[in-house]
């Protein structure tokens, strides 16, 4: 039951109030001055306070300011006889919900109140929600004992902290996104916003418009001005994921960018500037490609200020059974269930696997084994461990798009249509699903 504390030195408001937010179920406790409420906002910490403005020991904007400082989080509503400018102006500024006039109009109240709490119960879901996603991002999330992931570790507490330019290294699958996260997350600037752009899965035009922003008119579909996200990143992270896969032209632009600090819109003149940091990507090797001219050297010595290099799964077996216990607890968290056995000799089959598509490869196929199992226990036969398992589901000849089809097909049945179960078992989000299977015409 919600609470509610009125703080008036008239008894008639005070019995009238309580009377009426009782009927409407809520718990109301009585003050009839400033300190006797202070003493029960103390004890009762409740959800509203219905403040006057006007108290026989105290002045009602320095109550206000004393409940705010108790809890800066606290729901005050202010009433008075006496409708004046600043102390409206005042109470607002101080922090209260709302400014009512007496008489009150008690459906004016009963909104405001209703209000109040929304406003109070979406403010703790996006607290809730903004402190999950950070947790998700700790250095814990990223798991492994093995000398080089110590080594990683260190690196991400070393930079945290400081707004130097990162490149991260590691082929496909190995958590680049995770650590350029768990860096931005445990930084002063966590409270900024996390930018991601795949340079390898924009074309050269929209890819310079996505992170310089255009002007209307800049061409032919620009039919507004946009922000490009240098300037939505604020002070927070800009993570360039296959910085390996840029046009030259674009190099060129991007070098500007991290020399000068600042940038112009597509088709624009105005100079904007930039406080984002960037932490560059790629499963590339970026100085071969300075070698072959196809990367910038100027350009590769910019964002490699600190290099993080991750190693391949294969190079780190001796973390594998801490990341299946940590991805096991993750999935079964997420599709609710409870199969957190794995027998040593799965265990060791796990191990000696390749996992060419290192973490990701290995979460998908444990996820995989989750859905199969029929009880507590990871069985062998759940996990895509023979080689045989890679080989195309028939002898026929046949174009990709038809070999897709057919594994999809073959996967929406053993899930019995499940799109999230399926989904994950293939690697790919659930709308590249529905996509595949609008495309391809498959029914559920």
């Amino acid at each position: 039951m919600k609470t509610i504390l009125i703080i008036d030195d008239d008894p008639l408001i005070r019995k009238t109030l309580s009377t009426h937010f009782r009927r409407q179920g809520y718990e109301v406790k009585q003050a009839a001055d400033g300190r006797e409420g202070i003493n029960f906002f103390k004890e009762l910490n409740p959800e509203l306070v219905i403040l006057d403005i006007r108290l026989p020991d105290a002045d009602g904007l320095d109550m206000l300011r004393q409940i705010k400082e108790i809890d800066p989080e606290a729901v005050i509503i202010i009433m008075t006889a006496y409708d004046d400018m600043r102390s409206t102006v005042e109470a607002i500024k101080s922090g209260a919900f709302e400014y009512l006039v007496k008489p009150l109009d008690f459906i004016e109240l009963k909104l405001t109140v209703e209000k109040a709490f929304q406003m109070k119960g979406l403010e703790e879901k996006l607290s809730y929600l903004v402190e999950e996603k950070q947790k998700e991002y700790t250095i814990d999330n990223i798991v492994g004992r093995s000398p080089q992931m110590r080594e990683v570790f260190k690196l991400i507490g070393s930079v945290a902290n400081t707004r130097t330019n990162i490149l991260i290294q590691g082929e496909s699958g190995t958590g680049k996104e995770l650590v350029a996260k768990a860096i931005h997350y445990n930084s002063p600037f966590s409270h900024e916003p996390f930018i991601v752009i795949n340079c390898s899965a924009i074309s050269d035009t929209l890819l310079e418009s996505e992170l310089f922003g255009h002007v209307k008119g800049a061409f032919t579909d620009a039919v507004t001005e946009t922000k490009g996200k240098f300037e939505i990143a604020g002070k927070g992270t800009l993570f360039l994921d296959e910085i390996g896969d840029i046009s030259p032209n674009l190099q060129s632009k991007l070098l500007r960018v991290i020399e000068t600090r600042d940038f112009m819109k597509v088709g624009g003149e105005k100079i904007l500037k930039t406080e984002a940091r960037i932490i560059a990507a790629t499963n590339k090797d970026l100085a071969q490609l300075v070698k072959e001219g196809k990367f910038r050297e100027d350009l590769y010595y910019r964002l490699k200020v600190v290099e993080i290099k991750l190693p391949p799964l294969r190079e780190r077996r001796e973390d594998i059974p801490e990341l299946v216990a940590y991805l096991l607890e993750k999935i079964n968290r997420e599709l609710k269930k409870n199969v957190k056995k794995v027998p040593p000799q799965v265990m060791k089959k796990i191990m000696d696997f390749p996992w060419k598509g290192n973490v990701r490869e290995l979460e998908n196929a444990l996820t995989r084994a989750v859905i199969l199992a029929k009880g507590d226990v990871i069985l062998e036969e759940y996990l895509p461990l023979e080689r045989s398992e890679y080989v195309p589901l028939t002898t026929e000849m046949l174009q990709l798009e038809e070999v897709e089809k057919r594994y999809i097909k073959f996967v929406l049945e053993k899930t019995k249509g499940n799109k999230l179960k399926a989904s994950q078992i293939l690697g790919i989000s659930r709308p590249t699903l529905d996509n595949k299977i609008r495309k391809y015409k498959l029914s559920l």
